[in-house]
């Protein structure tokens, strides 16, 4: 596939009359048809006084015209997409750290977004969608501001998106990720999974995050594919969208592939008469079980990758058969250079455990306005990524643990996917996640938080001892709670700081 440096360019590798963008009972949207309306958006965007680096927040409920709202608009200003759920002081808070310039939202909405935005000045932009319109299809209605400072289409060097990071630990970081950062990231993915113009991909990732702006759509145009957007995941719907959409894959995290996989049994129909290629995994570990479970269920390969905003998303992945995969490695660099790092700044050799750093094209140049967090998080070219972790002789990345979520039990280290892994052997659990808890004498301790299957039964007690036969004593869970859900993020992340007072554990 060619290179490409903007979303403008990336919009020409289908062809014209091809489907880019297709949804339940709308007929599709084509690359011509997405074009046309790229270069409409840009001159609408002009009219009403927005223009290039000028930001544009998005409040939309996923579906087509949240996709096609975001590749069309960053075609000619900056997008930061925001998470509908918001509340009014979350949505303050974004829009003024963000400077937007421009709130989009449909036409209608009751969001809190748009109080929000009348009060501190922002323009207010309504998506509105014609009767009989294609997926995605859609004209924006405002009133103009003043004249456009820097009008056109978008230079590969201009911001296309800005999200912020989760901030589970402090205040969240802005993350700008120009047109050079986001091509790159398609394509690295779509050269990974070998994506080509027969593969559709059917996405139930929320589009105010980047596994699903960037994996799932922009992956997908990068290779001339096509992409349903659903209106997000919904576990009682998921494969009557898998049914109706025929798609050749989709991508997810692991909370969602469990829940799939619980209500496999009810559906059999559907899984027979799926055709997937393979599916992928990722923005969290998927436990080797459920991996195994995955690919039994559908019959396909399961592919795990590893991402995060500021690489705008992928930055690793296990490869397609025949090539090796490795059950629990996120697999071989895909796209940029991956590196093992000490805390003094050395790379070390194959094997070696340390900090996992990259650079390459599809990276951040830095977050924005945050020189603290910049100085640490960059050394010599390399990007930290927080992450720990070892590369095999063969290249292969395993996740050893997030720097700050390792439970430190008086000098101890334990990583909590290591206790996860071997809590999800036993065969009354469904889920677990594992986290600090506070301790008064050694500081932390281990504490885990299960979900049993249905029909299935076990104790605090039995679980702590099942545990004790594969994990020395200061790794066991002091603290186990059985719970009907675990908490998750917005993104259906599990988060494991902060979990133990979510849970009532301090």
């Amino acid at each position: 596939m060619p290179a490409t440096r903007s979303l403008t360019e990336l919009l020409e590798q289908g062809r014209v009359d091809a489907p880019a963008i297709s949804a339940p009972d709308r007929s599709d949207l084509t690359y011509g048809d997405l074009q046309k309306l790229a270069r409409n958006t840009v001159t609408r965007l002009n009219e009403l006084g927005i223009g290039r680096q000028d930001r544009v927040a998005i409040v939309l409920p996923n579906g087509p015209e949240m996709a096609s709202a975001f590749i069309t608009i960053a075609c000619g200003a900056t997008t930061a997409p925001l998470n509908p759920d918001y509340k009014a002081d979350e949505f303050e808070f974004y829009l003024k750290d963000l400077s937007a310039k421009a709130l989009v939202v449909l036409d209608g909405s009751d969001s809190a977004a748009v109080a929000v935005a009348k009060k501190i000045g922002v323009s207010i932009l309504e998506l509105h969608v014609p009767e009989g319109a294609a997926a995605g299809e859609f004209e924006l209605k405002g009133s103009t501001r003043g004249s456009t400072r820097n009008p056109g289409t978008a230079e590969p060097e201009d911001i296309a998106l800005i999200l912020h990071t989760s901030g589970t630990t402090s205040r969240p970081k802005i993350v700008p990720l120009s047109h050079i950062n986001v091509c790159a990231s398609a394509r690295n993915i779509a050269e990974s999974l070998d994506l080509g113009a027969a593969d559709k991909c059917l996405n139930v990732m929320p589009l105010f995050h980047i596994h699903g702006l960037i994996a799932a759509v922009l992956s997908s145009l990068h290779a001339g594919a096509s992409v349903n957007c659903t209106p997000g995941f919904n576990a009682l719907k998921f494969f009557a969208h898998m049914d109706e959409a025929a798609p050749s894959w989709y991508t997810a995290v692991p909370t969602m592939h469990q829940a799939i996989l619980a209500r496999g049994p009810r559906n059999a129909d559907s899984i027979k008469n799926a055709h997937l290629r393979f599916t992928r995994s990722s923005s969290a570990s998927l436990p080797p079980q459920v991996m195994k479970s995955l690919e039994e269920m559908w019959g396909c390969p399961v592919v795990e990758a590893y991402g995060m905003t500021e690489a705008a998303h992928q930055m690793a992945a296990n490869p397609l058969p025949p090539a090796k995969r490795v059950p629990g490695s996120v697999g071989i660099a895909s796209g940029p250079e991956v590196g093992i790092m000490s805390e003094d700044g050395t790379l070390l050799n194959a094997g070696e455990t340390g900090e996992i750093v990259i650079r390459g094209d599809n990276v951040t140049n830095g977050y924005e306005n945050n020189p603290s967090a910049n100085a640490e998080a960059y050394t010599n070219g390399w990007f930290r990524t927080g992450d720990q972790g070892i590369v095999t002789e063969e290249g292969y990345i395993s996740i050893t643990g997030r720097l700050k979520e390792i439970i430190n039990r008086g000098g101890e280290k334990i990583s909590p996917r290591e206790v996860d892994e071997i809590l999800m052997n036993h065969p009354a659990v469904e889920q677990v996640v594992t986290f600090a808890i506070p301790h008064d004498k050694l500081g932390e301790d281990v504490g885990a938080a299960v979900v049993l299957r249905d029909g299935q039964g076990s104790t605090e007690a039995e679980l702590r001892d099942f545990a004790a036969k594969s994990l020395a004593a200061f790794k066991v869970p002091r603290k186990i709670k059985l719970l009907d859900e675990i908490p998750k993020g917005a993104t259906g992340k599990l988060q494991r700081i902060g979990m133990a007072e979510k849970l009532g554990m301090i």
